[in-house]
Parts: C-alpha cells; structure tokens; sequence
C-alpha cells in the first residue's frame, strides 16, 4: 500500500510577490532612454555626472529592490536593515538576496527578459577572489539584461489600459462610420440577405421566417427570402505614422521626455494589433536624419546629441504611408522643438539651430503642404510652449488641416489616445 505523507506548506516571499506588478512599476527604467552617445554623454559639454543608461543585471536588482521598497512588499526585517537600523542579521540580508535572483530568474522563464553576457576584450581578466570564486557583484555587472518582445508587449498592455481608464473609456472598438454592412460582428439589427452579404447568418430569425412561412414540419422547408443576416458597422481602415523627435532637447533640462513617447508608442501599437487589425501603425524617428525603426528595437531607442529635421521626417512618413491602400493615413508626431535641420540635395544636413532658419521652415512647410495634397492628416503633440513655436505649429495645422496639442510628459499618452480614439473617419462611398 502506497502513503503519502502531507505537510504544512510554508511559503516564500516570492509567493507574495506579484511580478507583473513589478514589471509595471518598472516601465520607465525598462524603457529609459539615454543619449546615443553612451552612457554619461552629453552633446554641447562634454561628461558630466548624469547617469547614463544602465543594462547590466545589478541595475536590475537595484530598480526591483525599490520597487518592492514603494509597493511596500518587503518585511519590517528587510527594511530595517535596508535603512542600516537592523542588527546586521546575515540572514535577513541572505534572503532579501535570494529574493531578487528569485524574481529575475521568474522573469526569464516567464519570457519578459532575456539575460546575454557583454563582450569581453580578447585576452582580458579579472583576478578571482577567495578560492576560485567569480566575485558576485563584478559578475552581475558583466550580464545585460534585454526586454523580449513579450516584455515589449507586456508594457505596451499596461500603459494602454492605464491610459484608455484615464481618458474615461472602459472599452473600445474600431473606427466607426455611419454605413452599415454585414460582417463578423453583430451590432445592430438583423436584415434580410441580398447578393454579395456576408453570410453570417441570424439564425434564430432565419429559423422564425421558415416557420413562420410553413409551420413546425421536418424536414425544414427553408426558402432563399427567409434568410436573414447579422449586420455590422462598416470598419474604415487608417494607416498610422508615429513620427518620434530623437533631437537633444527630448531628455535634456532635467527632464526625459522620449521615455513617455515610447511609452505612447507601445500602447498605440498594442491597441492597434488587438482592436484595429485592418490597421497599420509605423514608428519613424527624426534627428539630423530620419529613419523608420522595427517596435522591436524602439524599448532600446535613444535620443542623440541631433538637430531637429522635421521635413525628412515627414517625407519619410508620406511615403510609408503612400505605399499603403488604407481609407485613412495620418501622422502622428511628437516633439519639442522648432525644426532646426534640413536635408540637402546632395545628401549634406544643413543645420541652424539659432532661432527660426527660414530655409529651414520653408522647406519643413512644404513637404508639409506635400502632406495635405496626398491626403495625409498632421496631428502634431508639442512638448513645449515657446511663442515663436506655437505660431510654426498654428501654421502646420492649417496647412495640413489637423490638430495641435500643446501637453507635457504626465498628459501626453491621454491627449493622444482620446485623439486617436475620437477622430473623425471619412466617408466610404
């Protein structure tokens, strides 16, 4: 005879712990963004002490500590002595370590990260301490951490969900128009099929037609004019350029910027893949150039010691979007800066970052002009409120007959879902 021998389960501090949490309170060190020049760069003076961006797993394990610091997750043990008031108990210490190496490795078997070893300088070494032990906290230094795209999409979830409950919608569809058609979804009331429907039939009310016509008899006598189908809105398809400024001014003054448009990015993207399908949303960055950059790498982005050349940005914007047969195109853009960089034609960058260059504006206004004769809408989210910049905005929308939104880092993922969310659709005739 088999037994079996039942004990009382005594949990850890990992069963506490709610790691998705962790990874929302974390969003903005995971997507912290830095100069492109690395860490401690700066483009006009040179180094200085800020803190540039740190990847290695120590990092890590120092951003989840105080995360579980603010969501008040630790024992009034760890945080004593956190705080040096403790009696320097070893275990407690023991534990509070194990806890952090317990939670970066269930974030790698969950797939939210990803752990790779930095590339060492052929023929380096490190003296190893004691008897042949690795020093931890060196080799912690020595392995980078990397959001998968799980992790991408993880964050892209939460910011979505954060920012739709801020603007006061508790759900969402697609974009609306008043034509109805028949389709996969059943909004309204049913009709009676004609040629070329979809066939998703109402069944219950093709069923009440044939025996309404012939009364209960088997087998069931159905007739062409009983059929009746479910309707739905018509759904209009919008192609989206997401126009992102990379230029020094984005995380310079004590302020980063970038972090909470890459944020927006994220959600406009998840929101798009999950509710929008007919739709496409592409991520352009502009400094001194522009270039469109995959979602994989956007969590990795940074900005650069860059002018600001919003006229390439646009054309490339114009022309991802030509290339796509949708109902609708627009451009979503978000900056803080005059425009301070054109392209040359023969591929120079001609930069004037001294007030408003009329070469440069000339040349920014007209491929936004371009815009507008392809049909495309500007919508344009500013970062700043200078009085010459608010007029070169004034202008742009007229021009591109779209929307200008003067915000700041806390409101600006709501100014550009309630946008998204409430712009008009056109007309589908």
């Amino acid at each position: 005879m088999r037994y079996t021998t039942y004990t009382k389960y005594n949990g850890t501090l990992l069963d506490a712990v709610n790691v998705q949490d962790l990874l929302d309170q974390l969003a903005d060190f995971l997507l912290q963004s830095g100069f492109a020049g690395g860490p401690q760069f700066h483009p006009w003076w040179g180094i200085t002490g800020e803190e540039g961006e740190d990847r290695s797993l120590d990092a890590l394990k120092a951003a989840l500590l105080q995360a579980l610091i603010d969501s008040g997750q630790l024992t009034p043990e760890m945080l004593k002595e956190l705080r040096g008031e403790g009696s320097g108990n070893e275990k407690v210490r023991d534990q509070l370590a194990e806890l952090l190496d317990q939670l970066v490795q269930q974030m790698v078997e969950e797939g939210y990260i990803n752990l790779e070893q930095q590339p060492q300088m052929p023929g380096a070494y490190k003296q190893m301490a004691g008897e042949g032990r690795i020093d931890e906290a060196s080799a912690a230094q020595q392995v980078e951490f990397n959001l998968t795209q799980k992790g991408v999409d993880f964050l892209g979830y939460r910011t979505l969900k954060q920012l739709l409950s801020a603007v006061g919608r508790s759900s969402f569809g697609s974009h609306d128009t008043p034509h109805q058609a028949t389709g996969i979804e059943a909004e309204s009331a049913s009709k009676p099929y004609e040629f070329g429907d979809t066939l998703n039939l109402d069944i219950p009310a093709t069923l009440k037609n044939a025996l309404g016509r012939t009364g209960l008899q088997v087998p069931l006598d159905l007739d062409y004019g009983d059929l009746m189908v479910h309707q739905a809105e018509y759904r209009s398809s919008c192609a989206t350029v997401l126009l992102l400024d990379i230029s020094h001014s984005m995380i310079l003054y004590g302020e980063d910027r970038f972090t909470p448009a890459k944020k927006v990015a994220l959600a406009l993207s998840h929101l798009i893949r999950t509710q929008y399908p007919g739709d496409t949303l592409n991520v352009v960055t502009f400094g001194d150039r522009a270039q469109q950059i995959p979602f994989g790498q956007l969590a990795r982005t940074q900005v650069g010691p860059y002018h600001t050349n919003t006229a390439e940005g646009l054309k490339l914007a114009r022309r991802l979007l030509l290339a796509q047969n949708k109902d609708m195109r627009q451009i979503v853009m978000i900056t803080d800066g005059k425009p301070s960089a054109i392209t040359l034609p023969d591929g120079r960058i001609y930069k004037n970052p001294a007030g408003l260059d009329p070469r440069v504006i000339r040349e920014t206004l007209a491929e936004v002009a371009a815009c507008r004769k392809s049909g495309i809408l500007i919508n344009t989210f500013m970062l700043a409120r200078e009085a010459a910049l608010i007029q070169f905005v004034a202008k742009v929308c007229e021009m591109a007959r779209g929307k200008a939104y003067f915000t700041n880092t806390m409101t600006l993922g709501q100014y550009v879902m309630r946008d998204f969310l409430k712009r008009r659709t056109k007309r589908i005739k």
